[in-house]
């Protein structure tokens, strides 16, 4: 019985030996208190001091509650990404760099995943966001501070992610909060691929010039009658905005890769937001590059990171379609967008499957033919089905007020093709050049409004504008899709029939409204609304004014 006794007592010490050995390093160092102008940062996980560094490490999930910014975990890449603001910081966990904005920064410690929980370096996430950060020894307490003057007040800790703002002066709509259109969409496609509409070549790394030329633009815009902008955001698989998935778009500063100096998707929201008008921001899904050169294109770009997806089709590189993860990337990419800014809708063009030349993806239909598609071209009309799907419920289950639209080539079919098609004889339709079976989207409910480019004049025989517009209204005809008409104001002035005289577009507009199906329209594109050729201009602002 002694024997047993004493084992008991034995066994029960032992036991005790891990949570003795806490109370006693409890007693003998306090938890770390940190203060955020003042204010006590609240951790359900105490920081701890790396031995060796002296880095103190905090849960991710203080960095995005205190410290005002937006925190993601890739758990596949082992990897945290912090933003806020024009920074972008890129952690992996085990590596002895950080990247911040594209440039890598040497580490003492880095993200650290313990038992599920994601610890970050307080110190080196601080000051990278612009805080200052002070310990003091003799309490164990870091301080944190913004600057503020206010400093003491429970505002001065921001519970959720700052919102978009311009270059600090500017504040953005609450989000959420779709801005209204007053019942008739009145757009216009902003271009930045090739400098089109902006940012000018000339304003290449100056934030002034880009900003003034923007505001001056939107001003314009407004006094024409317009009431929304769709801005080319993704030309060419990169970004006008600090992105940690993709590479800044060189028509900002004129190489890809490099960091403008500030945040323009952010100023273009608010000055947009500001004047009362919506923005839709505008990617172009699939395609890599405007040409087949790769040598200017930045480390991180898709053709670099991921060339077994890249297919070159007329001497321009395309993310091949028919490959799963790269849709999946793609649409990843596009919520990067929606979760981070207050856009009023996702915009996707005609880009899909190049209309011409030749699209090498052979081996791809024989990998990626889980559903045994007998026809290469249904297979094709299938991965882009489900991309749309896909990223049309991705933005709803995340913000359903988010509007979700696609621009398709303005002939889905040929009627001589297909009877169900529309009364042309156009060279290339949608369907079956591009793959975009609109038709599906529009009944399936897979996108909140659909704007078929509708480039023609009423009196061009092959693809005739009115015959167009009604094809499209019947189509939309009892679903929840809304229907607006894609413009061609670039076409004014050329030997194109129906072009010669500036009445042909307000024709357009006057026959828009025989079909109560259509509720707007979209021109392209802004310079050439503001070079008013033939006095569109004039003829826009005495159209709304009616």
């Amino acid at each position: 019985m002694k024997l047993r006794k004493w084992f008991t007592l034995l066994l029960m010490f032992v036991m005790c030996m891990p949570a003795m050995g806490l109370s006693v390093h409890a007693q003998s160092a306090p938890e770390i208190r940190i203060l955020l102008d003042g204010q006590e940062v609240k951790s359900d996980v105490a920081p701890y001091i790396l031995p060796g560094v002296n880095v103190t490490m905090v849960p991710l999930r203080v960095i995005s509650e205190s410290l005002g910014a937006e925190v993601y975990w890739d758990q596949d890449k082992q990897t945290a990404t912090i933003l806020k603001e024009n920074t972008v910081l890129s952690m992996t966990a085990g590596q002895s760099v950080a990247f911040v904005n594209d440039s890598s920064v040497p580490l003492d410690a880095s993200a650290q995943n313990k038992q599920g929980r994601v610890m970050v370096p307080l110190r080196f996430v601080s000051e990278q966001l612009g805080l200052t950060v002070n310990w003091e020894q003799a309490t164990r307490t870091i301080t944190l501070s913004t600057g503020s003057s206010s400093a003491g007040s429970t505002s001065d800790v921001s519970t959720t992610p700052p919102k978009d703002v311009t270059d600090g002066s500017t504040p953005a709509p609450v989000p959420g909060t779709p801005v209204s259109t007053g019942g008739s969409m009145r757009g216009v496609w902003i271009s930045t691929v090739f400098n089109l509409d902006w940012p000018s070549t000339g304003s290449y790394g100056n934030q002034a010039k880009q900003q003034q030329e923007y505001v001056q633009m939107l001003d314009e815009l407004q006094a024409m009658g317009m009431n929304s902008v769709f801005v080319q955001v993704r030309p060419a698989a990169d970004a006008l905005y600090p992105s940690s998935l993709v590479p800044w778009s060189k028509v900002l500063t004129g190489t890809q890769g490099k960091n403008p100096g500030y945040d323009p998707l952010a100023f273009m929201i608010a000055e947009t937001h500001r004047r009362g008008m919506q923005f839709h921001a505008w990617f172009n899904p699939f395609r890599a590059n405007t040409d087949a050169k790769t040598d200017q294109l930045a480390a991180n770009h898709v053709v670099k990171q991921h060339p077994d997806w890249i297919v070159n089709s007329g001497n321009k590189l395309y993310i091949n379609p028919g490959i799963p993860q790269a849709r999946q990337q793609i649409i990843k990419e596009i919520m990067e967008v929606v979760q981070r800014y207050d856009i009023d809708g996702v915009h996707l063009d005609d880009y899909f499957y190049p209309s011409n030349g030749t699209f090498n993806d052979d081996a791809t239909f024989k990998t990626y033919n889980s559903k045994k598609i007998a026809s290469k071209a249904d297979w094709r009309r299938d991965n882009i089905n489900q991309f749309v799907q896909q990223l049309n419920a991705s933005i709803k289950s995340v913000k359903p007020a988010v509007q979700f639209g696609i621009s398709p080539f303005g002939v889905w079919r040929n009627i001589g093709v297909d009877p169900s098609g529309s009364d042309t004889k156009a060279g290339v339709t949608a369907y079956d050049n591009m793959y975009a079976d609109v038709r599906t989207w529009i009944k399936q409910g897979w996108m909140d409004y659909v704007t078929p480019q509708i480039y023609w004049s009423l009196s061009f025989a092959p693809a005739q504008y009115d015959k167009l517009v009604t094809w499209w209204s019947n189509e939309v005809q009892g679903t929840r899709v809304k229907l607006y008409i894609g413009h061609s104001p670039y076409k004014l002035g050329t030997s194109e029939a129906g072009w010669q005289n500036v009445q042909e577009i307000i024709n357009q507009l006057d026959y828009n409204t025989l079909h109560p199906e259509v509720q707007g329209s979209i021109f392209f594109s802004a310079k050439d609304l503001r070079k008013n050729p033939l006095g569109i201009i004039q003829a826009l602002k005495s159209y709304y004014s009616r």
